[in-house]
């Protein structure tokens, strides 16, 4: 009997050996009845069967081999991608879930082998089959891992969402105790605490932010009229009461009076001074230079230091991403964002962002368009 026939007249076997497999999955599969361990093992083998009784070329049945069969844009989903889905969120590990096919792999073959004696066309369907298994294990671990990441896209959300306010009353304290003037010993705490407080809120607003872009949403902006030169000297201040020994300059030519969203311009701004301080060199000048014209602003973030190599340049806007400058590391508590979140809030704006270096200087160069923002860009 070809392997096809098989899987579907002797399909009550195989499910039973796929449940008693299942039951071993701890401690995901403890409370599991028959049809939760079952799941979709018998539209998964019926797929299996019908493909083996389809005619297949070489180069299909390659891909499949390799997990690279495509699917049309728009099918419906798969029954190893639905498994996927219901194992993920029931708790069972990736590892578990690959477990399954090579159990389900492993008994089918040795079901059918058992009963029937092989001929040329037997060793084909067992290569047609393993191609079908794998396919189905592709399916299921590519849509497995997504909903893996969306639940902790989720859950980092959730979490920094509710950190919001606690971290706001340890703050609002802090403040209050400073204005109590109770003393140098109070007063130093309590601006301890403000600055520790101000490091926290931003690790938090760009997990927050990463965790937007994970999720598949835009940087969230709010434009309204502005001067720009206002807002981003205001940063700049905050920033060298934090770095009292490093050295931030300011130059701005043109009228820089538009709309945009200032707070986000800030928190971009911040995270590339952030970044001229930690790999610049500690003596040395860091430089902001902004031109306003009619088109477009220009913001460029100069610093000297050892120049940043083309290979790193190219990733440098990426996710947790960290340089590897030795003194990069030193009380550093970043998360690697600060970089990825200022090229989102620029994009989030209709502009864009670039980076270049050379043995003279670092540069940062930021373009956005003097326009008023589109509804779709508000997030």
């Amino acid at each position: 009997m070809r392997l096809a026939d098989f899987i579907l007249n002797d399909m009550e076997t195989i499910l039973a050996e796929w449940e008693s497999f299942a039951e071993t999955l701890l401690p995901a599969a403890e409370n599991l009845g028959s049809p939760a361990l079952r799941d979709h093992a018998q539209q998964i083998l019926k797929s299996v069967a019908k493909d083996l009784a389809t005619h297949q070329s070489r180069e299909a049945g390659i891909k499949k081999s390799t997990g690279q069969s495509s699917t049309p844009a728009g099918a419906p989903e798969t029954a190893a991608q639905t498994h996927a889905v219901l194992r993920a969120r029931g708790g069972f590990d990736i590892n578990q879930l690959i477990a399954e096919y090579r159990a389900l792999r492993a008994s089918v073959l040795r079901l059918w082998l058992d009963r029937y004696q092989l001929d040329t066309g037997h060793l084909e369907d067992i290569l047609r089959f393993n191609e079908a298994i794998d396919q189905a294990v592709a399916e299921s671990v590519g849509i497995f891992t997504a909903q893996v990441d969306q639940a902790r896209n989720l859950l980092l959300g959730m979490l920094g969402h509710d950190m919001r306010s606690p971290l706001q009353t340890i703050q609002i304290t802090a403040s209050y105790l400073v204005a109590l003037s109770a003393g140098e010993t109070v007063s130093g705490a309590a601006s301890r605490l403000i600055r520790s407080g101000a490091r926290m809120q931003a690790l938090l607003d760009d997990m927050l932010d990463f965790n937007r872009t994970r999720l598949g949403l835009d940087i969230n902006i709010a434009p309204s009229d502005i001067d720009l030169e206002k807002v981003l000297a205001d940063e700049l201040d905050q920033l060298r009461v934090v770095h009292p020994d490093r050295k931030v300059d300011l130059e701005v030519v043109g009228d820089c009076q538009g709309v945009w969203d200032g707070r986000r311009l800030q928190q971009l701004l911040g995270n590339l001074v952030l970044n001229a301080i930690k790999y610049g060199t500690p003596d040395e000048l860091v430089r902001v230079h902004v031109t306003c014209d009619d088109a477009q602003v220009s913001l460029e973030v100069k610093n000297s230091g050892p120049v940043i190599a083309s290979s790193n340049l190219r990733r440098i806007f990426d996710p947790l991403q960290r340089g590897p400058h030795p003194s990069a590391g030193k009380g550093d508590s970043s998360l690697g964002l600060g970089l990825y979140i200022a090229r989102g809030i620029a994009k989030a704006h209709g502009g864009e962002i670039e980076a270049r270096s050379d043995e003279t200087e670092t540069v940062f160069a930021v373009r956005l368009p003097r326009r008023k923002q589109t509804a779709g860009n508000h997030g």
